[in-house]
């Protein structure tokens, strides 16, 4: 009896230690109904910081780091744009017309996601500032008594005007509630907690994460499940580094049903704690390897953010929003052109539309673990709190992101997004003439770029997500990638153990540890809107021309070869170092003074491409990563690369189904894809926690201005910088 006791007192602890750790460190578990109260209290989830109210109240505009700054409760937000996001008295007034419609009364519900259903694209293109906003509508994604909707919500007349159910396979993206209750179900199996105790842990030292099951066909996939796999949190924050290798347990996400347990690791340890936790406030000692570093502005900043959501900086505007599933996404991207004055359009939207992380270890407790980190655990809700100084330098303006939670009660993700001007002592341009002409030439111009930035801890990984915007009119898009890897538990201590036939599927980072191998992908989705709508793809091709016999010295030279792409199947494009090509897009019925369309062209970085057999199951819900570029027309209702319904979806509603179309895309509106990969072997680097590596592409324009846009920006002087005492000369 008294065991039994000791098994119920060990089993509730437990919960109550997982339920705050996951809280606390892990899982960006929304705010107590408490602490919510509709933000009508003091409570910090309801404020946002750095901002002031100009002396037009109509055109509030927010300055970073001004010294008048207060704290404003989000009660007060307002829609002043078409795009601007929910606020939280419109969330308030979603969750209200919910409950008393039909289909939820007396059911068991779940809102899996409540954004804004933003106008047609025409309206917001005509919408100019002061004329009356479209009609705000509420895009509703819900689970009703294990069925999934599709419904909108009208805030004006207070009707569900759309209501559908899914038509394709797969479950809505997991809520915070999913993802926090299912990590303390297996404990209400006997089974389970008698295992975990076999394998030398405590219940109480138990941490563990819901894992996506993908989908392979199998039988029980026909209920809504996750796999659930635990760790030792004893003696170290970072129990990812301490897995109980082999045990996994099958759960229904919608009864908490303990489905199957498996237990294929019994002979292998539990790896020690020694040496794994990363806290600064745990380490014995610590190296000042440079001295502190910080930009400072005497002037102020040179951007400015008008009604909350509308970003201007140097000749660059646009609309900026946080967003539960994309992380953040950027709308009505104009530049100013030097020459004219003219105020012009770039592109329409820009989003990350869906990440891809397969594993490469085909075992029993991994073969699943192929993540869509949008689609399944929502890139924009498991967004932390950014850390200022750490994260974003001190002259970063903080935005907070206003999500619903699975009841439908608002709550507020604080320093979601920071937005900041940077200086890394890059250089715009430059020219100094050699001396033999007798010009005495040196000019030189500085190059400040403005960084919108999010990052997202989806558990062990994190992921760092920048758009840069340069005066010279490009725009970088830039992915790092850190955080603590997803490690496997081993017999071996070091390589020499094990038998060459053997694969590790990975790299032995410390004893007991592997790191398995496996890549990510992240698809971006890019409304190119240049001069107005109607564009087209070209592929601008290099290939190799021999001269005639006797017309040159010369034997080879190389040639830019244009071809228009007419359909989606010309733009599919696989990227290849011998067949080198620009990617333009460009708007046929607008040239330049000599007669150039005018456009923007993608320019890839470092990439990986993906390597997976195309009839691999997890590669046919992540076939938007075959190409590294597809182009497609259009559609408002395609903007997520593995489907709307992506958790065990089959692949039956992804960009390359679409795309089999193979609709016309010359001078028609047309959405530019683009996936940035890697592929990632550990190395003990990684180990316990691992530095950033970053990769990005550009989209830059191609005969869009008459000349080099900068040309007339002044250099800098003494007189324009502050001068700083420094502690010591060099």
């Amino acid at each position: 009896m008294e065991g039994k006791n000791l098994l119920r007192y060990l089993f509730f602890l437990s919960a109550i230690v997982l339920l705050l750790y996951f809280t606390l460190l892990s899982l960006p578990y929304p705010p107590s109904k408490a602490e919510l109260l509709d933000c009508t209290t003091s409570s910090p989830w309801c404020t946002s910081k750095n901002r002031i109210q100009s002396k037009n109240p109509e055109n509030p505009i927010t300055k970073p780091n001004d010294p008048t700054r207060h704290r404003q409760r989000h009660t007060a937000d307002v829609p002043h744009h078409p795009l601007d996001p929910l606020t939280l008295t419109e969330l308030n007034r979603v969750k209200k017309i919910i409950q008393s419609y039909e289909l939820f009364k007396d059911s068991v519900y779940a809102l899996h996601s409540v954004v804004l259903e933003e106008p047609e694209k025409k309206a917001v293109l005509k919408w100019k500032k002061g004329d009356p906003l479209p009609a705000r509508r509420a895009a509703v994604i819900a689970r009703v008594s294990g069925v999934s909707y599709v419904l909108t919500v009208d805030l004006g007349t207070g009707e569900v005007t759309r209501h559908e159910t899914n038509q394709y396979s797969g479950y809505p993206t997991m809520t915070l509630e999913d993802m926090s209750s299912v990590t303390w179900a297996p404990l209400a199996s006997a089974d389970f907690n008698r295992t975990v105790i076999e394998r030398g842990v405590d219940l109480i030292d138990l941490a563990c994460l819901p894992i996506s099951p993908g989908w392979f066909g199998m039988a029980e996939e026909s209920r809504r499940l996750i796999k659930v796999q635990c760790y030792s949190m004893k003696d170290t924050a970072n129990f990812y580094m301490r897995p109980i290798e082999g045990l996994t347990v099958v759960v229904d996400l919608d009864t908490k049903e303990v489905v199957k347990i498996n237990d294929n690791g019994k002979n292998i340890p539990i790896p020690k704690a020694d040496n794994t936790d990363y806290r600064f406030s745990v380490q014995n000692s610590y190296q000042r390897l440079v001295n502190p570093i910080s930009i400072e502005q005497p002037n102020g900043p040179s951007f400015t953010i008008e009604d909350d959501h509308l970003v201007k900086w140097a000749n660059w505007e646009f609309h900026l929003k946080p967003d539960p599933r994309a992380g953040v996404i950027i709308s009505r991207v104009m530049v100013r052109d030097p020459s004219s004055g003219e105020v012009r359009s770039v592109m329409y939207q820009g989003l990350t539309s869906e990440l891809f992380v397969p594993y490469m270890d085909p075992s029993d407790a991994w073969y699943f673990k192929t993540y869509m980190d949008a689609g399944e655990y929502g890139f924009g809700l498991q967004a932390m709190p950014l850390d200022p100084l750490n994260d974003c330098p001190r002259n970063a303006y903080y935005m907070d992101g206003v999500f619903a939670a699975a009841d439908g009660t608002p709550y507020v993700r604080s320093n979601m997004v920071c937005v900041f001007e940077s200086y890394a002592g890059d250089i715009g341009w430059r020219h100094s003439e050699s001396p033999i002409t007798g010009m005495k030439i040196r000019e030189a111009r500085p190059k400040v770029t403005l960084v919108v930035r999010m990052a997202a801890s989806v558990a062990n990984y994190d992921y760092i997500v920048d758009w840069e915007f340069q005066t010279d009119g490009l725009i970088r898009i830039k992915v790092g990638l850190s955080g603590i890897l997803m490690v496997k538990g081993t017999p071996y201590v070091n390589v020499n153990q094990v038998n060459q036939q053997e694969s590790l599927y990975g790299t032995l980072l410390s004893e007991n540890v592997i790191g398995v191998i496996h890549d990510h992908y992240i698809t971006f989705y890019l409304d190119m809107d240049v001069d107005g709508s109607d564009n087209s793809f070209v592929n601008v091709h290099l290939q190799r021309e021999y001269t005639s016999p006797g017309e040159s010295s010369r034997m080879s030279y190389l040639k830019a070869v244009r071809k228009v792409a007419k359909t989606e199947k010309d733009a599919k494009i696989k990227l290849k170092l011998n067949e080198p090509s620009e990617f333009h897009v460009v708007n046929p019925s607008k040239t330049t003074r000599v007669g150039n369309p005018v456009g923007y062209k993608v320019v890839p970085g470092a990439t990986a491409a993906n390597l997976l057999d195309l009839n691999d199951p997890p590669q046919k819900r992540g076939a938007f990563t075959n190409n590294q570029i597809w182009v497609t027309p259009y559609n408002k209702s395609e903007q997520w690369a593995g489907g709307l319904f992506v958790y065990q979806s089959h692949g039956d509603d992804t960009l390359e189904v679409w795309s089999q179309r193979d609709e016309p895309i010359e001078n028609k509106d047309i959405v530019l894809w683009y996936t940035l990969g890697f592929h990632h072997i550990p190395c003990q680097e990684d180990f316990p926690i691992m530095p950033t590596v970053s990769s990005s592409f550009d989209l830059k324009p191609v005969n869009f201005f008459e000349s080099n846009p900068i040309l007339r920006i002044p250099p800098n002087v003494d007189k324009d910088l502050p001068v700083c005492k420094a502690a010591a000369s060099a």
